[in-house]
């Protein structure tokens, strides 16, 4: 009998110890070990059972006397279920891998889904598998090609059934009366059979992103021991009446559809015990009465609650808005809320008054009507507060903090976004006391300061705010994740002494670089998108930079170089189309490790005396940059991974760039207009991985420049839509993986698994071909 029938009285002491003894079995460490998986979560999870029953004993005496006691022994039992659950899954999967290995010797040359299903079945009765094996996963797409009927048919002890992608289930799912946990999730299903409710024993269902579900059976409340129904990413717009009836049953649903009819009215929701989160659409289609019923005030279980109008619609009654979202009052338990949408001109009262006392994070969002915010202020707990797309807000004043001497006491992040009217914000002495993240992006009619003694600021976005003259808050530290700006004339003068972790400049087509600063504390440097009168970039003035990343500068030719840069990680240079050269003596940064060169059509060569110049160096990419050659010898001798992609220059000067001692390992090569590669002596033999993709013109694979590689292991094959066969003469004995993808001749011909074609690939250990993997890992 299993465990867990046994919780119905009070043995939760004999039920621990069989879990125990289950966490020392044989099967659980040996899945473990087999997978290398981390024993310290099996440690971890027997310490806290450890924990529950050194007070499960008093526990037990007390739930009768204690209501709290009792729920959390509720709870204890649902812990116990899923352990048990968990150990369950883990004696399946090892005994399935020994089941597998029975089946596949190394000289076999088929998989599993083509055996005959009657031998499956035949196989698993002949050990008694069917008593054994109480879970099975099974997937109609995957390898055990096993018919859902054919399932019903010969288990009919199952207590825990997963059947992913399946697109109808049949009636005689209701034989399955031992069934405790049904997963449905990720299946095509449009309705599930009425049979479902003939499940006494059912505990759990689950309809997780089943996006062709829209209801579920009417007689459902008939299954008096469900304790679990979950739909998530499921689109449910008609709930099953009576299901309020199953007084013991949570509800896991995150997205409900309000409709015009009353049959899918939001009072559907009446009496449905919701935990998690829910997502409601179309409120404007929501009477004023049934939002009232809906009873969302009582939700103690939900977290998290979402409520959107259609963006869409004309709103033609405001007063009537108001009065629904005034009859939608959460539960004061909820944590996080968002509104989205709302039509009304001003918020309902519950969220001024303090009602939501535990709410951590708030969200209002295209509320365009609103002519002013409630005052958030008094929300103790909050701690993430984001505003955006109000159309009509012109002002934000002392109301918004709510008339105390510390608002906003918890508040961490605070952003406002797209406020095309705002003009004006009035800012409090003593709020927000622990802000740590400010964001204002697209504010333009803002003026004035922002708020000051923000002693725990740490990052700080100020985006498409022209008139904001505000230079930075007067923060007595700054030494934050990261700094965004419009202007660098508005943060120079602070970059330059200020502790900042990351600075980020955007969209600043008038900017240029103080020489007068000398940035010496900044690590880490991004500059992007519209910086059009940036020209040079002075690496000397960053001596402490580790990362720099330069994106979209239309104008920027070169970056200069006087000085050895000691600190230097990480280099990236993209989509700068006048980038033309490196210092004149190379790039001096021995201590880089990345590379990245991307759509420099004007870059003709990498940095001179690389080898020299970056002994670090150990992941290089070079990608679109037409004109780009590798002088001999230039390449660090410790790079250990190079893609060049689309750089035929780069590619024909890459056998003298590897000449002498390399330790390159990766190679990822895209060449729109070669047909045969490598050439002989191309590649160096310390190679373990050659990826070759994109290469329309590629007909076939050179086997004199692939012959003498004793430490290739990987063979990646992608887009290569002409390239036919493999070499006659075979591949490196020494690959042991080979993937092809999106090369359909290639696909065409090995899929077979037959003929001499097939003999040329037969030695590798795993093969993964586009539309079925013909040997995968487990295989040998």
């Amino acid at each position: 009998m299993p465990v867990l029938e046994t919780l119905g009285g009070a043995l939760f002491g004999a039920v621990l110890q069989v879990l125990f003894d289950k966490l020392d079995s044989h099967q659980v460490l040996g899945y473990f070990r087999q997978r290398d998986l981390d024993e310290k979560l099996l440690k971890k999870l027997k310490r806290k059972l450890m924990d529950i029953n050194a007070v499960i004993d008093d526990a037990e005496q007390k739930q009768f006397t204690n209501s709290l006691v009792k729920e959390w022994l509720d709870e204890v039992r649902d812990i116990f279920y899923d352990a048990e659950d968990l150990l369950e899954q883990i004696d399946y999967e090892y005994s399935k891998t020994k089941l597998e290995a029975e089946f596949h010797t190394s000289s076999s040359k088929v998989l599993f889904d083509k055996l005959d299903s009657h031998q499956v079945l035949g196989y698993f009765r002949q050990r008694d598998l069917d008593e054994k094996l109480l879970k099975i996963s099974i997937s109609t797409s995957g390898y055990y090609m096993i018919s859902i009927q054919e399932l019903i048919s010969n288990f009919k002890f199952l207590r825990v059934l997963s059947l992913f992608e399946c697109s109808e289930v049949p009636d005689t799912i209701g034989e399955l009366i031992h069934l405790r946990s049904l997963d449905l999730s990720f299946s095509l299903i449009g309705i599930l059979p009425d049979s479902i409710s003939s499940l006494s024993n059912l505990q759990v269902l689950k309809l997780n992103y089943c996006s062709n579900l829209t209801e579920l059976p009417s007689t459902l409340y008939e299954l008096t021991n469900l304790r679990r129904l979950e739909l998530m990413r499921t689109t449910l717009i008609k709930v099953p009446p009576l299901l309020g009836n199953l007084k013991n049953l949570q509800v896991w649903m995150d997205m409900f559809e309000v409709g015009k009819s009353c049959e899918f009215s939001i009072h559907q929701l009446q009496e449905v015990d919701l935990h998690g989160e829910l997502s409601v659409t179309n409120i404007e289609n929501v009477v004023n009465c049934c939002a009232l019923v809906a009873d969302f005030k009582n939700k103690t279980h939900l977290a998290k609650l979402t409520l959107e109008w259609d963006l869409e619609r004309n709103i033609e009654d405001s007063t009537k808005e108001r009065e629904v979202l005034e009859n939608l009052q959460p539960s004061r338990h909820l944590e996080e809320f968002s509104i989205d949408g709302y039509g009304g001109t001003q918020f309902p009262r519950w969220l001024s008054d303090n009602s939501l006392l535990n709410m951590v994070s708030l969200t209002l969002n295209h509320c365009k009507h609103c002519l002013w915010l409630p005052s958030l202020g008094l929300l103790t707990f909050l701690k993430h507060l984001t505003i955006g797309d109000l159309d009509w807000i012109e002002s934000i004043g002392v109301d918004f903090y709510g008339n105390s001497s510390c608002a906003f006491a918890s508040l961490e992040m605070l952003s406002f976004t797209n406020m095309k009217e705002w003009k004006e914000w009035q800012c409090m002495t003593g709020a927000f006391p622990n802000l740590q993240h400010l964001s204002l992006n697209d504010c333009p009619k803002l003026k004035g300061h922002l708020p000051e003694q923000l002693s725990h600021l740490k990052h700080v976005t100020i985006y498409m705010c022209e008139q904001l003259v505000a230079s930075i808050p007067r923060a007595v530290e700054i030494e934050g994740v990261k700094m965004e700006a419009s202007s660098f004339d508005m943060i120079g003068p602070l970059v330059s002494h200020t502790p900042l972790e990351h600075l980020s400049i955007s969209s600043c087509p008038g900017m240029n670089i103080p020489v007068n600063h000398y940035y010496h504390v900044l690590p880490e440097l991004q500059i992007s998108h519209g910086c059009d009168s940036l020209t040079i970039f002075p690496l000397d003035l960053f001596p402490k930079l580790r990362k720099l990343e330069l994106y979209n500068c239309r104008n920027l030719r070169t970056i200069l170089q006087g000085h050895p840069h000691n600190h230097l990680n990480d280099l990236i240079i993209e989509n700068c189309s006048q980038f033309e050269s490196f210092p004149d003596e190379g790039l001096f940064a021995p201590k880089l490790l990345a590379i990245r060169i991307v759509r420099s059509e004007k870059l003709k060569s990498m940095p001179k005396r690389m080898c020299a110049h970056l002994p670090s160096l150990e992941h290089m990419l070079i990608s679109n940059c037409a004109g780009v050659e590798l002088s001999e010898g230039c390449l660090p001798s410790n790079l250990k991974e190079l893609h060049i992609l689309n750089c035929p220059k780069l590619v024909s000067s890459l056998k003298e760039a590897l000449s002498g001692s390399h330790f390159l390992e990766v190679l990822r090569i895209t060449i729109e207009d070669i047909e045969s590669f490598p050439d002989e002596g191309l590649l160096p033999l310390s190679l373990t991985t050659l990826e070759i993709r994109n290469c329309p013109k590629l007909k076939k694979l050179d086997y004199r420049g692939l012959c003498h590689f004793s430490s290739l292991r990987k063979l990646i094959i992608q887009s290569c839509p002409i390239l036919q066969s493999f070499p006659e003469e075979g591949l490196p004995e020494s690959i042991s993986d080979l993937t092809i993808l999106d090369s359909p001749l290639l696909q065409q011909l090995y899929n077979k698994q037959e003929g001499e074609e097939w003999e040329k690939i037969a030695h590798i250990e795993h093969i993964w071909v586009q539309g079925g993997i013909l040997k995968p890992p487990w295989y040998c």
